[in-house]
């Protein structure tokens, strides 16, 4: 081959190469022509979500969110005021992020929005959402409805303590007084039964002052070998 004919085939298959990089390179130098302009943020409900294709989708996070659904499921919440301290929610979760201490009141200490009655206090209620997998076992379960799972998809931290939410208000000092309240009235209730007469078990037992008769059924005998009565 001469010279001239190698030369040409050099730079023949250099404008070759060139001409199918650009045609390769067409589409995207289309999207970035109408990328000049941000588009606004949506989320996949929307109608039009899968015509919407051109513009800028980068978001300046956290500036900028992407909307999150109704029925998301993320951090979770409790609004203890409604909580009855059931521990249903503790039972049900699958990788025990949920951690109640209950203390037993003597009495109705309140009601929840609902109308329910509280008798317990809530000594702790913390949820572990370092554990949490997101399931919302616990939030079906609830009956007063009081624990749910918010919008809220961003609480990551430094340290892996921090992803413990606290939600008992109660102070040391009113843990241990509702603790010594129920000990004492446990106490009073044991000896109030303890000093109740006890039945005589040979008496028998009266109904408006007379003798209850309790009448016997007969028995009937039948000699060996007699079939029994057909009547």
């Amino acid at each position: 081959m001469s010279q001239r004919g190698a030369n040409s085939s050099y730079f023949g298959n250099i404008g070759e190469a060139i001409s199918s990089l650009l045609t390769g390179l067409k589409l995207s130098f289309r999207h970035l022509w109408q990328a000049r302009q941000k588009r606004e943020p949506m989320g996949v409900a929307e109608d039009n979500y899968f015509e919407r294709q051109n513009g800028i989708v980068t978001l300046q996070y956290p500036h900028e969110k992407f909307p999150v659904p109704d029925v998301g499921r993320y951090q979770l919440h409790n609004e203890i005021d409604d909580c009855i301290v059931c521990d249903k929610c503790a039972k049900i979760c699958p990788v025990d992020c949920i951690e109640i201490e209950p203390i037993r009141a003597t009495e109705e200490i309140g009601k929840t929005s609902d109308g329910s009655s509280k008798r317990i206090y809530a000594a702790t209620f913390d949820i572990d959402m370092a554990k949490c997998c997101f399931c919302g076992l616990c939030t079906t379960v609830c009956p007063t409805e009081c624990l749910t799972m918010t919008k809220e998809y961003d609480f990551s931290v430094f340290d892996i303590q921090e992803h413990t939410f606290a939600f008992s208000e109660m102070t040391e000092t009113e843990i241990a007084e509702k603790k010594q309240e129920f000990e004492v009235y446990q106490k009073q209730k044991a000896a109030d039964k303890a000093s109740r007469p006890k039945p005589n078990p040979g008496a028998r037992p009266k109904v408006g002052g007379k003798s209850t008769f309790k009448p016997k059924m007969p028995v009937i005998k039948r000699k060996p070998n007699q079939p029994p009565s057909q009547e």
